[in-house]
Order: C-alpha cells, then structure tokens, then sequence
C-alpha cells in the first residue's frame, strides 16, 4: 500500500521549497503539500493539514514531515491528532517556544519587513543558506522568487505565528511512532543543537546531518533530503 505523503513548507515557502526534493520521491508516496500562507496562528496551520489529508483512509499510512515552521506544524497536528501518523520527520526545525530574545528580535524582523522587503530577503538569504550555495546564482533566485511570491503581509503574519508557538518539549516523550530528525550542519536559524536536544527526547527518534546545508536543506541538499524520507516510507 502506497502511504501519503505530508509535507509542510517553512516561513516564507510556498510548495517550491519541496520541488527538488519531490520528483525524487516519485512513485513512493501519495505526496500531498500543505500551505502555510494564510494562516494566523500555527494551530490555524496544523488543522489546514489536518484538512488537507482528512479523506486518507485509516489503513492508508500516513507520513508527516515539517520543515521550519512546518515543524512546529507538524508537532502541532500530533498534539492534537484526528487520525494515526505512521511516522514523522523533523527539519530544520526547534521544538522550543520563543524565547524573550527571539520577540525582540521577531519585531527587529517585522519592522525591517514592512520598511523595506526587498532589503531584507537580500540579506535573510545569505543566512539561512550555507557559504556554498551563495556561489549557485540559480539557486539563490530562485529561493529569492518564491519568498517574494509569498509577500510581506503574509511572512509578518507567519512571524507573529512563530512569536506564539508553544514548546513542545513536553510532548516529544510521549510520542510512539518512528521519528527521523533530519538538520543541516550549518543552519543557523535552528542550529544543531536543538535537533540533538529534540531526538534526545524523542524515545527511539533517529538524528541525521545533512553535511554542508544551511537552514535550506530542501533546496540546498534535496538528494540527502529526499533519501532520508524515503527511510521514512
């Protein structure tokens, strides 16, 4: 039986975040892309999801995966769960709320957004990417065109969602299902440390490094990406 595919896109991603690492996977999953642009909060994106496979059957196994943001989805949707996860995949991810240094910076981050947009993904690409990918034109602008596409209304509302995310450590020793968690080794927006710190608590959760990638794994490194979903199907 084919299982369905979840994947949940990051701030600032629209479904082009995956489109490397989609065609990979082909013919191993019913592989279904959630939005996260018109939502105020991340529960409002967790019961999106939720909607977004509601007609898979029970018997269907169904594989969740968040980037990001899509993270925080994800653990959402398992606190609050309307059918079984088969089993789950983490990242580029944090399960930690928002620490008062973060607000303040968040608002850094909405006030830069809203002054000028343009401005600040120039210099919000070059962090969440790693050295070398700033050498691949192609890449960054395409990475640069989809984070446009999304807009600056929709990435301050995505922020202002994040700012009041809940901490899911509480709930990491409670899952019992398969858990891959997957981090480039030089993101900097969720280091690797806080994939340690959740596949640390996570009974049985497996730790994998995407070695050379930024935040932007998908996109970066979509063969690793992709190989290590498939681990997951």
């Amino acid at each position: 039986m084919k299982p369905v595919l979840l994947l949940i896109p990051g701030m600032l991603n629209t479904a082009a975040v995956w489109s490397r690492v989609t065609p990979l996977l082909e013919g191993q999953a019913d592989i279904r892309i959630a939005s996260v642009v018109t939502q105020a909060s991340i529960a409002d994106m967790a019961r999106d999801a939720w909607a977004l496979v509601a007609d898979v059957p029970a018997g269907t196994p169904l594989v969740v995966c968040g980037f990001s943001m899509g993270g925080y989805t994800a653990l959402e949707m398992l606190a609050h769960p309307q059918r079984a996860v088969a089993a789950l995949g983490l990242l580029d991810t944090s399960s930690r709320p928002e620490t008062p240094e973060g607000m303040v910076t968040r608002e850094k981050t909405i006030a830069a957004i809203g002054k000028d947009f343009d401005r600040f993904l120039d210099g919000l690409l070059k962090f969440l990417t790693a050295p070398a990918t700033h050498d691949k034109p192609e890449l960054m602008k395409a990475m640069r065109d989809m984070m446009v596409e999304v807009g600056p209304e929709a990435t301050i509302r995505q922020n202002r969602a994040i700012m009041a995310r809940a901490d899911s450590r509480p709930l990491l020793p409670s899952l019992k299902l398969p858990v891959l968690v997957m981090c480039g080794s030089e993101d900097k927006v969720t280091p690797p440390e806080l994939s340690t710190e959740m596949a640390q608590l996570i009974p049985g959760a497996r730790l994998e490094w995407i070695a050379g990638a930024g935040h932007m794994a998908p996109l970066e490194d979509p063969a690793r990406v992709a190989g290590l979903i498939k681990t997951l199907l």
